[in-house]
Order: structure tokens, then sequence, then C-alpha cells
């Protein structure tokens, strides 16, 4: 499913004036190539000394989980004013590319509030390409530092591409992008479901990776893009590496 994109030099102010004008006139579509390419002429810009590096906003990803399973959530950024700053504007520190598994909602699992997640989920966690471009516009335009694709324990998409489920519909176009990551993991040793899980999940990571616009902001040191496995009887989210 990898997609070929062009080569550009990223320049962090031309994209934020992209992405406020784009967004505010509802021109995303015909905006986006002129804008990509007018950004290619341009020096790139330090970024502003309040921005947070990939480094920190994964570990404020994995410090909001830590809370969600002790019980202390903060519930940041879900105040009446908060709904109204980021009515005007918005700028997530993290993307997340999950599961549509109603049990793992990651705003609340994460501990975090309006405007701090760019969220795309779909079931068996898996990169199309309408995910991957939805993902490039959350760092490339908005700025998110950090995707983390977030699998989960028993997931039900995995489960049955492993038991080959005859299925009706479209739901067999999601079994079919995981059955790779199935096969992948047939000869390890251990649980076959959680197995085919974390295989999945890296190679979702690789996918993301091999986008060119998400590759060209990990190579300028502007993303982290990083692997999770939520654990459904006790809340926590382990590294898959």
């Amino acid at each position: 499913m990898s997609r070929q994109h062009p080569q550009f030099n990223l320049s962090r102010r031309s994209l934020f004036k992209f992405g406020a004008g784009a967004i505010g006139t509802g021109v995303l579509t015909a905006g986006l190539s002129s804008n990509l390419l007018a950004a290619e002429k341009k020096a790139p810009v330090a970024p502003a000394e309040d921005d947070i590096t990939p480094d920190k906003a994964l570990q404020e990803l994995l410090d909001g989980n830590e809370r969600f399973v002790k019980s202390k959530r903060r519930n940041p950024n879900q105040s009446q004013s908060r709904l109204l700053e980021v009515a005007k504007s918005q700028k997530p520190f993290a993307s997340i590319l999950g599961c549509a598994d109603s049990r793992v909602p990651s705003e609340i699992v994460f501990d975090q509030g309006l405007g701090d997640l760019f969220v795309c989920r779909i079931a068996g966690n898996i990169a199309t390409p309408q995910q991957i471009g939805s993902l490039e516009f959350g760092s490339l335009v908005l700025g998110s530092k950090v995707i983390m694709v977030m699998g989960h324990e028993r997931c039900g998409a995995v489960d049955a591409a492993i038991k080959g489920a005859q299925v009706p519909g479209r739901i067999g176009s999601l079994l079919e992008a995981i059955k790779p990551s199935v096969e992948s993991s047939k000869e390890q040793s251990g649980d076959k479901l959680e197995n085919a899980c974390k295989a999945n999940i890296l190679a979702q990571v690789e996918e993301l990776k091999s986008s060119s616009v998400l590759s060209e902001l990990i190579k300028a040191e502007k993303l982290k893009i990083v692997g999770g496995y939520y654990d459904l009887d006790t809340g926590r989210i382990s590294m898959v590496n």
C-alpha cells in the first residue's frame, strides 16, 4: 500500500501559514500542491522555543497513559475555555493510528483533551492510503510530533485474519491488509494472536515510514513514528519494537 510523494524541504513558517489559510477558507485540496511547492523553495525556519520535541511528545503520551492506569487522570484541556480556544485553530502534539475498537478511546487512555491528539481509527489499525494521507496532514501541516500506531490485545480483526474468516461486504479488505503480518509471525513462539497483533503494529509503522512526506519529517527530526500495544485488561500501553 506504499504511496510515492514528491520530495520537498520543510519550512515550518510556510506550512503554518498554509495550514491556517487552507483550513480557514476551505480550499485545502486546491491549496495543498501549490503551497508544498512554495515551501520547497524556502529555507528551513528554526522551530519556536516552545515547540515540543518528538521525544517529549512521546513521553507526554506515556505519562498520560500512566495516569490513566493508576486512576490519576487529570482530564486536561477539557474546559469551556479550551473548547473556544481550539475552535479557532488546532495544533495537536501527537497523532494516533488506532483500532476502531470501542474499548480503546485515545483521548481517555492517554489522558488528553480537546486539540491534543490527531486521531485516525480503523479496524485493525491498518495504514490505508487515506489514513496515511490524514497522518501526513496531521504532521506536516498541523505540527504533530509523534505518530503512534496503537494496536491492542485480542484484536478481533487480527483474530479473523488468523482464522481466515469468510466475511461479507468490504470487511475482507481489512483482513487482507492484516494477513501478511499473520504470516510473518506464525513461526514465533507464544500466543499466536498477540504475536500477530504486534507484528501488524510493526508492519503499519513501516508502511507509514515509507511515506516520503513522513520520512522527510523524520529526517529533519520533526517527527517520530512508534508502535504501541494496549492491554485491554490493565489499560497499559507498552512500546512495540
